[in-house]
């Protein structure tokens, strides 16, 4: 990427005098280069030392708008290769109008979905799972928890939380627990979800192949019988750079005012 390095050392000698701090006008440069496509996925960075050179400026300038893209996902390194360009993300549109299983909505998109299991078993419930399920303290807690991954990339991490009388043996379910809960005649028919922006704690970003910190979205989801009966309560995290959840609005009528 020689050709591409000198135009980004360029950019960044001609704004040396903005008196912006040299690492934010390096990340900018830098950054501004993958956005053009001067670099592209997987394109290696020169080193530290080599940028430094041409640039002019410390290793330690150097470093620190290197983790700052890192950080961000722009740039992605490997132990013992280098420093990348991350490989670009397509991203996946979720609509929030409908309840539908992580395996059915990548299926209708063509995708080829696997889950990595975490955890399957019965367990004492939390304060949280009594209170949301309605269970006792003598009652159990069925907990799956998955790694959702489709054409080979990491996506989300699933922890859902059901009573033992409804999935009795978690360890038997299938690629889809909705479809195991439709057997019984447990499928919910409706939810209500919670979404909030969350930075990725270090076990999650390295199951989900992202930098500690990154941003991903964080969603709480309680899902109920037609009988009004909850039966399913879920945490998950999402990743931030993968995912759009969209969802349809439409403005309310005259006569639609102050229904109920």
């Amino acid at each position: 990427m020689s050709d591409a390095a000198d135009q980004i050392f360029a950019a960044l000698r001609q704004s040396s005098q903005s008196g912006a701090p040299l690492y934010l006008q390096l990340r900018k440069s830098i950054e501004d280069a993958v956005n053009r496509g001067l670099i592209g996925p997987g394109d290696a960075l020169p080193s530290e030392r080599d940028i430094a050179t041409k640039a002019d400026i410390s290793r330690v300038t150097v470093r620190k708008a290197v983790q700052d893209l890192v950080k961000g996902g722009i740039l992605v390194q490997r132990h013992g290769s280098g420093t990348f360009v991350a490989p670009r993300m397509e991203r996946v549109e979720q609509s929030l109008s409908r309840l539908t299983s992580f395996t059915e909505d990548m299926a209708r998109r063509g995708m080829a979905v696997r889950s990595a299991w975490l955890d399957r078993g019965l367990y004492a419930p939390s304060p949280d799972e009594m209170m949301v399920l309605g269970l006792s303290s003598s009652e159990l807690v069925a907990r799956v928890a998955r790694l959702r991954i489709a054409n080979d990339t990491p996506l989300a991490i699933e922890r859902a939380s059901l009573s033992a009388s409804v999935l009795p043996d978690p360890a038997g379910i299938g690629s889809s627990l909705y479809a195991a809960l439709g057997q019984t005649g447990n499928r919910p028919v409706r939810a209500v979800q919670r979404i909030s922006a969350a930075n990725l704690g270090e076990g999650d970003a390295r199951l989900l192949e992202v930098p500690p910190g990154i941003a991903g979205l964080h969603i709480e989801r309680i899902s109920y019988l037609a009988s009004g009966k909850v039966i399913e309560f879920t945490r998950s995290i999402y990743r931030g750079d993968a995912y759009d959840f969209v969802a349809e609005l439409r403005l309310t009528g005259p006569s639609e005012e102050g229904r109920p």
